[in-house]
């Protein structure tokens, strides 16, 4: 037994616009995290740890506060919450531009704007996706969704270069403050607030399911802990090619404007590779989709790091990588979805992009840390390779159904 959508005066056509756009323009500032950390560090004298620290705690505290701005959305609807983390990640983008302190930095690139992206990034947007719209816009709205975000990685990037080299970094961060507040105009559109759970190709729901009661069955099944376990790879590679790679493109004497449009090609590419994943994860195992990407993933960096570093190798790795990049998204938030319904979606996947989020810390911390111990990035990047593969395995014994529930959990007739 399965409910029907939101009642919603507004067209599905307009609530996947809206969500789109939200999520291009939150996306974008966080993915040019990369273009201020030289300038940054130059103009104050910190080490690349310092300013990698702060952006693991974004990673970190955006994947934290992700559950908790899903369950509210769960209860609430989706607006306040967007609404609530615009203003965060817009005082943390201003924040970071008159940071000239590690702890200022860590407060405002790190704690503002990680539980600000937790309240209005794309993974709200999807959430509301799987509440407001029909079942049959699911699948590809979801990549939209993701498409949208990166092409906010493809478009952010060179106008962050353009800003900081005719403002100055300070203002850029100003600007993308600025933009960061058109989320809630736009938030608007995906207010209605859920009347049920329909998933006809998923659980079906719960009457009276507690919070607590939809934790516990997540966490027991075991297809569910294994997609969690997964995700830890897609956030560890993506946070530290975002935060890492204009430098390590900057040491092997490669121009700014180089690290800038390779984060560009990797939003562009990952805009055509979430859309494909969407399509695909209608169509085949997503078991085995998301196998086939982290292990393409493993083979695009390893290629990438034994030839020598140039413009094209670089604009070729973007275009390969990009098209990888957060192609996750559709067959992992699809899966959590199909397991338990929409019911607590937000919320669930909110946990497994914890997991991603935890990945991130550590793929940012490790980057800057083991660069300032060694004077390179080598450990860091062949660890993404084998995390990779680890993935690749690890996703493929999940099984692609409904949960079992007990008696005392079927909803009632």
């Amino acid at each position: 037994m399965s409910a029907s959508p939101a009642r919603t005066r507004v067209s599905p056509e307009v609530i996947v616009v809206a969500g789109c756009l939200i999520a291009l323009i939150t996306f974008g500032p966080r993915a040019s995290s990369g273009l201020f950390q030289l300038p940054m560090i130059t103009e104050y004298g910190w080490g690349r740890d310092t300013f990698g620290f702060a952006i693991a705690i974004q990673n970190l505290l955006w994947g934290l506060g992700q559950p908790f701005a899903g369950a509210v959305a769960d209860r609430f609807g989706a607006f306040r919450v967007l609404c609530a983390g615009a203003l965060l990640y817009a005082l943390g983008l201003v924040a970071m531009a008159y940071a000239s302190t590690p702890g200022m930095l860590h407060l405002g690139a790190g704690v503002l704007i990680g539980f600000g992206l937790s309240g209005c990034s794309f993974n709200l947007v999807l959430g509301a996706f799987g509440k407001l719209l029909p079942e049959q816009w699911r699948p590809m709205a979801f990549g939209a969704g993701t498409a949208a975000g990166s092409f906010g990685q493809f478009l952010f990037p060179p106008i962050g270069n353009v800003l900081i080299d005719s403002l100055g970094w300070h203002q850029a961060l100003l600007v993308f403050a600025a933009s960061v507040l058109l989320v809630m105009p736009l938030a608007v559109a995906l207010a209605t607030r859920p009347t049920g759970d329909a998933a006809p190709s998923g659980a079906a729901a719960v009457p009276n399911q507690s919070i607590k009661q939809a934790l516990t069955e997540a966490f027991r099944h075991r297809s569910y802990v294994l997609l969690v376990l997964g995700f830890f790879t897609c956030g560890f590679q993506l946070a530290f090619i975002t935060v890492h790679l204009p430098a390590y493109l900057k040491d092997a004497g490669l121009s700014a404007a180089v690290g800038g449009w390779t984060l560009a090609v990797i939003g562009l590419a990952n805009a055509v590779g979430s859309l494909g994943s969407g399509w695909l994860s209608t169509r085949m195992s997503k078991r085995w989709l998301l196998a086939w990407i982290y292990l393409g993933r493993s083979v695009a960096i390893a290629a990438f790091i034994l030839v020598p570093a140039s413009p094209l190798t670089s604009i070729l790795f973007g275009i390969s990588i990009g098209l990888l990049w957060l192609s996750t998204v559709p067959p992992t938030s699809s899966l959590v979805m199909l397991m338990f319904g929409t019911r607590y979606m937000a919320m669930l996947y909110g946990f497994a992009f914890f997991s991603h989020q935890v990945g991130g810390f550590l793929g940012v911390w490790l980057g800057g840390l083991l660069y300032e111990i060694n004077g390179n990035y080598s450990a860091v990047w062949w660890l993404s390779v084998l995390l990779g593969l680890a993935s690749a395995l690890i996703n493929l014994p999940i099984k692609e159904q409904p949960v079992e529930r007990g008696p005392a959990l079927q909803p009632a007739e």
